[in-house]
């Protein structure tokens, strides 16, 4: 474990349901009597927060895939200092709604050919991984349609298309074939609830 606590991620494509079922696991963890801290990337601090808007918001021409890379190490090394590693410190559960492994698939694999500098860029200024990520793993064509639905302004990396969502899929899902040992990817096809019993059980399986 990180210090004291304990440290979950999600990941998944757009649409994939990973904030729902992050949602659904603190309210789970927090009626055993623990301490959760729910957070998200990019995000989870105030200086976070205002990346985020740079980069999930405007066209999908706003930034090169590298400046993006750089804006998101901004915001998660903010992110670590300020809310994640002071968290792990107290023994807390901190749930981060995506973390590193979503850069490495994005900017990694899945804009452009950046897996090197992403991982650099991780070593020298982040040196953090989660205990526990879930890969909450759907079709990209449900995932587009879902997160269509949604509306609202952050819409940015929809806006690349299907081809782009395919494409991330099979990042993730390599991504987990590397590092089995932290990613469990799970089946978001199913109802929420099911899903949800099924994160339970694999996170109580790594508390105990």
């Amino acid at each position: 474990m990180s210090g004291q606590g304990l440290f979950i991620s999600f990941e998944g494509i757009d649409g994939s349901g990973k904030s729902t079922q992050a949602r659904l696991l603190a309210g789970v963890l927090r009626e055993t009597g623990r301490e959760v801290v729910l957070t998200r990337e990019p995000g989870g601090s105030t200086g976070a927060e205002e990346i985020r808007k740079l980069v999930l918001e405007g066209a999908g021409d706003r930034w090169s895939p590298e400046t993006e890379v750089l804006l998101f190490t901004a915001a998660r090394r903010d992110h670590l200092e300020r809310v994640i590693a002071p968290a792990l410190g107290r023994g807390a559960v901190v749930i981060s709604d995506r973390f590193a492994d979503s850069t490495r698939v994005y900017q990694g694999v899945g804009r452009a050919d950046l897996r090197p500098l992403v991982d650099d860029l991780h070593r020298l200024v982040i040196g953090q991984e989660p205990d526990l990520t879930l890969l909450i793993d759907i079709d990209p064509a449900t995932g587009l349609a879902r997160a269509g639905a949604r509306g609202g302004g952050e819409a940015r990396f929809e806006s690349f298309g299907l081809a782009l969502q395919e494409r991330l899929r099979a990042g993730f899902l390599a991504l987990a074939g590397e590092v089995p040992e932290r990613v469990v990817v799970i089946d978001g096809a199913r109802e929420a609830q099911a899903v949800a019993s099924e994160v339970a059980r694999v996170v109580a399986a790594r508390l105990a």
